[in-house]
This record gives C-alpha cells, structure tokens and sequence, in this order.
C-alpha cells in the first residue's frame, strides 16, 4: 500500500486518517498511452501516482492539445471530484506504464462520515494548491516566450548533487511549444541558443540544465 502521507493534498492528517484514507481506495497500473479521464468526463475519482508519469491537457475544437503539465509519482490529479459534482476539466494520458491509487468520491465520503476532520484539511490543502495555480497562471501570461520556455524547462528539472538539474524522460520540442503556446520553430531556436551557451546540454533524451538560466533573452 502507497504511503499516502508523502502525498501533498494530505499533509497535515493524522496517521489514523491516513490509515482510513489507504483503506478506501484500490490500486490500478495502465499501459503507456491510456487515456486516463477525459476532458468533460462525470468526475468520479482521485487519482494518486505510484509510479509513471501523465501528461495533463486539453483539447481544441480541431484536435490540438494544450499541454498544461506532466506529473511523476506522489503527483495526483482529479481531487475536485471529491468535492463537487462538475466534469474533468482536463484529460489525462499516461506517457509510460503507471500505477495509481484510486479513491472514488463514494468510498470518500464514507470516510468522512467517520473522520469528519478530513474534509477539512482537504479543503485547505486544496485551496493552497488553487493559489499557487494562480501564481503560476499569472506568472506564465506575464512573459514572454522565452520566459515561458525557461520557467518550463525550470519547474520541471530535478537538481543534481553537482550542481546541474535534469529533466527525466524525454521532453520535446513540440511538448514545450505545446505547454507555452508558441511554434514549435520558436521553441527551437531558443533551445539552440542555450545549447551554444552551455546553458543547457543533453544526455540521450533528457535536457540537462547546466546552471541557472539567463533571465533575458
């Protein structure tokens, strides 16, 4: 059974709560390339990654996706579906083989009919999360391309013990442009440029952030 307190929406339960939380939810592993929810889908569920990675998207009305972020193990997504009766607001692809532990909002509320507390702490949980959401929206429209690219290339590097930070997996230059809503050639082009800077550099498929990006382009 996952260990749900390394899981961000709980922090701040009980290990009781937790406890009772683990025993209402059921573990589930995909094939890469599942369509995990649909954008518009009854929203029935929380999700909670074991292990793999998802992409998070949506859609236009002529096919196009919008790439809003990738989650890794520990990530989750579709926690409103515990409080509200709205659709997905999104769709959700696995990009390899995952495994998740699965909470559906009947077996939820069950729980809280015996750890009223929860409820609580979900909400707060949530509500920081909505605002960093926020901070992060507003940061995004706030830059240029080139503040875009950087500031995804930043958030999803994970740091080295010699100083450089990794992006795991492979991450396209369509993937980029998709996330900060520029062509594919602009994207390019500035990853071309900090690859002659020595700012950045590759290691098979995976982008290698060899210090702090320039803020300017």
């Amino acid at each position: 059974m996952m260990m749900l307190e390394g899981v961000e929406i709980f922090e701040g339960l009980t290990p009781e709560e937790l406890d009772v939380l683990a025993s209402s939810g059921v573990s589930r592993s995909f094939p890469k390339n599942t369509v995990i929810i649909n954008e518009n889908d009854h929203a029935n569920s929380l999700y909670i990654i074991e292990s793999g990675r998802v992409k998070v998207y949506c859609s236009d009305k002529n096919g196009k996706e919008f790439i809003m972020n990738t989650l890794g193990a520990s990530d989750y997504f579709g926690e409103l579906a515990l409080l509200d009766d709205e659709r997905r607001s999104a769709s959700v692809r696995t990009m390899e083989k995952a495994t998740f532990f699965i909470i559906y909002k009947e077996d939820f509320n069950k729980v809280l009919l015996q750890q009223a507390n929860i409820a609580a702490i979900l909400i707060r949980n949530l509500t920081r999360r909505v605002r960093q959401l926020t901070q992060d929206v507003k940061a995004l429209a706030l830059q240029d391309v080139y503040g875009r690219v950087t500031t995804v290339l930043t958030s999803l590097a994970e740091a080295q013990d010699d100083g450089t930070a990794i992006i795991p997996g492979k991450l396209t230059q369509q993937d980029i442009a998709d996330r900060v809503g520029a062509s594919r050639e602009m994207v390019a082009r500035i990853l071309k440029d900090l690859t002659i800077g020595e700012y950045i550099s590759f290691e098979g498929r995976s982008i290698v952030l060899n210090g702090k990006l320039p803020e300017n382009y």
